[in-house]
């Protein structure tokens, strides 16, 4: 019976064997599903914290762009800062007296819907170019008329206009502002007219009427330069009794003296065709007339050598007629107060 109880207790006793290379072995073995594991959890958390974070951060409202046009820049500031806008500022002139400080133009235009901390362009008046009348007298007109066209290049009213000049003879030269009114220093408060009177220079000087027969083309252009008076010149093939190039006849006069700019008709006979390395021609022009003579200009610009300036003379419009001898294929500019008004080539 002890004997039978021995080995009951003997067979239920558990045997216990640990192996450290089989357990070293699992554990390599499950590292990799540990870390996929925690690589997942992980990525869970993050996508869980964006998710929160997205869900609680609203981005910025939308508002409606105020009208400002017309505010000065303080208000409109204002009117910006209520609305959570940034203003971006330029500055212009302007054609209102008065305005300094106002809006002009805004983009977005007013109404538009836009997020708020947005920028919003807005034109600001710097004033007017000029808020006076300055002094014109002293001044010549052509001048002041580029001046004023300058000065307002882009205004669609310029504040300052000129009404057609009252011309009287004067000592002065020809174009020589006089008077002037409304005088120098008025205020402009809108576009203003200004009245002038303007010399006509020394009208009343004659000149002695020149002996023109027999002169050369070179001739003739000094003579031009010379005189106050106004040359018509017409031309016809020279015949061979005429000698080619000169002046064949002259329009005369009762009295030695003419008065000055006095128009005189002119005959010349040209040859045809190339002569003496030239080509002779007429250069023409017909032009307005004005109202004292102004400053004219022909220059040559040959196919070789340096520009020369064939005639430099006063002449009050109308017809226009220069004679001319250049080698072929020369290029004729013609100015009127130093702008350039036509060109030819010589052929």
């Amino acid at each position: 019976m002890k004997n039978i109880f021995k080995k009951l207790k003997e067979k239920k006793r558990p045997q216990l064997k640990v192996s450290f290379s089989e357990s070293y072995d699992k554990f390599q073995t499950s590292i990799p599903a540990f870390l996929a594991i925690c690589l997942c959890a992980f990525a869970l958390m993050c996508f869980a914290a964006f998710a929160i974070f997205f869900m609680n951060v609203k981005g910025p409202e939308k508002v409606l762009v105020p009208n400002v046009i017309g505010k000065n820049l303080e208000d409109a500031l204002l009117e910006m800062q209520v609305k959570e806008l940034y203003p971006k500022i330029s500055l212009r002139y302007s054609d209102t007296p008065g305005d300094e400080g106002t809006i002009l133009d805004q983009s977005p235009d007013a109404g538009a819907i836009v997020k708020g901390y947005s920028r919003v362009s807005l034109v600001v008046s710097r004033g007017v170019i000029v808020d006076s009348v300055d002094e014109y007298t002293g001044m010549n007109i052509e001048e002041l008329r580029m001046k004023l066209q300058t000065l307002f290049a882009g205004q669609t009213k310029p504040l300052i206009v000129l009404a057609e000049p009252e011309y009287k003879p004067d000592v002065t030269d020809a174009g020589t502002i006089l008077e002037q009114d409304p005088p120098a220093g008025t205020k402009i408060s809108e576009p203003v007219t200004v009245q002038l009177v303007v010399s006509r220079g020394p009208n009343y000087e004659n000149t002695k009427a020149p002996y023109l027969i027999g002169q050369s083309v070179n001739d003739l252009l000094q003579t031009i330069t010379r005189s106050k008076l106004v040359f018509d010149i017409t031309s016809h093939k020279a015949s061979d009794e005429e000698k080619a190039g000169t002046v064949v006849s002259q329009q005369s006069f009762d009295s030695e003296y003419v008065p000055n700019y006095t128009r005189v008709t002119v005959e010349m006979a040209l040859p045809e065709g190339e002569y003496n390395d030239n080509i002779y021609g007429l250069f023409t022009e017909k032009l307005i007339d004005y109202p004292y003579p102004v400053q004219m200009e022909l220059k040559a610009y040959p196919l070789e050598g340096n520009p020369y300036t064939v005639l430099n003379f006063n002449h009050p419009g109308g017809n226009v007629t220069i004679p001319y001898a250049v080698p072929k294929g020369t290029v004729l500019e013609f100015s009127v107060v130093g702008k350039v008004y036509s060109k030819k080539t010589v052929n």
